[in-house]
């Protein structure tokens, strides 16, 4: 099954490594390193015109198998330019909560 994240992009659940709140936990300096470091690899994908209140975190699968009526970006990343701790991801900001993420799964349990 897929998750639709927001706007025209869904992901396969099965690449959904987490779903995070970013009003709890942006408050930590390892999310904000975390996000940040993401961010300068290139591997940050926003899919809200609004203000985002999650984010999602999946394995570089979705890169290839990202549906989307706008075309996804793909990211190359080289170990050149990236830490290998952060070649095999991808991570979308969604204006939609991570309540509201979880019940658009149907398999997934986020506990």
């Amino acid at each position: 099954m897929y998750i639709h994240l927001g706007q025209s992009v869904v992901v396969p659940e099965e690449d959904v490594i987490g779903v995070f709140d970013l009003d709890n936990t942006t408050g930590s300096k390892i999310t904000r390193n975390f996000l940040s470091a993401a961010e300068k690899a290139r591997q940050v994908n926003n899919v809200s015109d609004e203000l985002p209140r999650s984010f999602v975190v999946c394995s570089a699968a979705v890169r290839s198998n990202a549906v989307s009526n706008n075309t996804v970006r793909s990211n190359a990343i080289s170990s050149t330019n990236a830490s290998n701790a952060y070649i095999n991801q991808q991570i979308y900001l969604s204006q939609l909560s991570p309540q509201t993420l979880l019940k658009r799964s149907e398999t997934m349990r986020f506990e």
